[in-house]
Parts: structure tokens; sequence; C-alpha cells
């Protein structure tokens, strides 16, 4: 019985991506065995899109999308969406209403939100790390109201609200 001629191809890690030569069998750094080089993703590296796709978790990404928490600016929205990543869920940020204007870029206060199938377990990663969430009950992709009248009648409210502000 004739054995099958392995392939003239190096050896790859896995794990790390260093080649060897045919006569390895295991990788000395990362203890991974070896595999043939065409068989594997290595010929073209991972990128960060792939990455994060691979994180996401399938039942946490369907519904509409909620608001789940608010962040300051967007370096901080960022870094609730890396955390909600590393537990598989998927999210999105947006600038908050009224602070739409280009030349803050990067600052003023955003919006995370999640799909409906992720909000509780969101809710629970971000309770356990003490960052603020939204309040239940909202609606939408507004998750919660952004404006409550005060105690005098609503027409006042109202026109008080949309009275345009003095200039500086």
């Amino acid at each position: 019985m004739t054995r099958p001629v392995a392939s003239s191809e190096p050896l790859v890690c896995p794990n790390c991506a260093r080649t060897f030569p045919l006569d390895e069998r295991f990788c000395p750094d990362c203890k991974m065995p070896l595999v043939y080089a065409g068989f594997t993703g290595v010929d073209h590296p991972i990128t960060d899109v792939e990455e994060r796709a691979r994180k996401i978790k399938r039942q946490y990404s369907e519904g509409d999308l909620v608001r789940v928490a608010g962040a300051r600016n967007q370096a901080e929205a960022e870094f609730i969406q890396g955390m909600l990543l590393e537990e598989g869920i998927p999210s999105v940020q947006r600038r908050s209403r009224g602070f739409d204007v280009p030349d803050f870029l990067a600052a003023g206060p955003r919006d995370v939100l999640v799909p409906e199938s992720g909000l509780e377990v969101a809710r629970e990663a971000l309770h356990a790390e003490g960052i603020p969430v939204a309040p239940a009950g909202g609606s939408g992709a507004s998750g919660a109201r952004l404006w409550k009248p005060s105690s005098r009648s609503s027409a006042s409210a109202r026109a008080t609200w949309a009275r345009p502000r003095a200039s500086r």
C-alpha cells in the first residue's frame, strides 16, 4: 500500500504564521501542530473587520437597534463598543440628538445602540463594569426619552423649549 506524498509546500503554525521545514511537526514557540501552508488562512492576514465579525454571537444580532448606553465622546463610545464586542454583542454608535455638528468631529455625546436580542446581556455586561446604562422602556433606536417637560403646562414648556437662545 502506498502512502500519499506530502505536499512540497512548507508547514506553517496556524497561531503565529511562522513557516517550518517538512520535518517539523509542532511550533516550538506556540506548541501548536503545524499545517500545510495551502490549507490555512495565513496566506492573507486576517483584517480587523474579519476578526470583529468572528467575535459576534448570532443570537445577539436580531431585532431593531435600541439605545443601551450613552458616552461623553467618541473615544468613550468606542471603549463601550469594545467591551460589548468582547461579550459577543454587536453595537453601533451615533451622535446624540442636537450634537450633529461637523465642527465637533469626535467631541460631543454619543449613543451606543445594540440589537434588541442582545439588550439584556449588554446591560448586564455594562452594569458589571460600572458603566451606567440607558433606562428600560425606551422605544426604537432612541431608547430613553431625551427631553422631559417640566412641571409647567405642556404648552409653556414647548414654548420654552422652542424659544431660541440669545447669542453670546
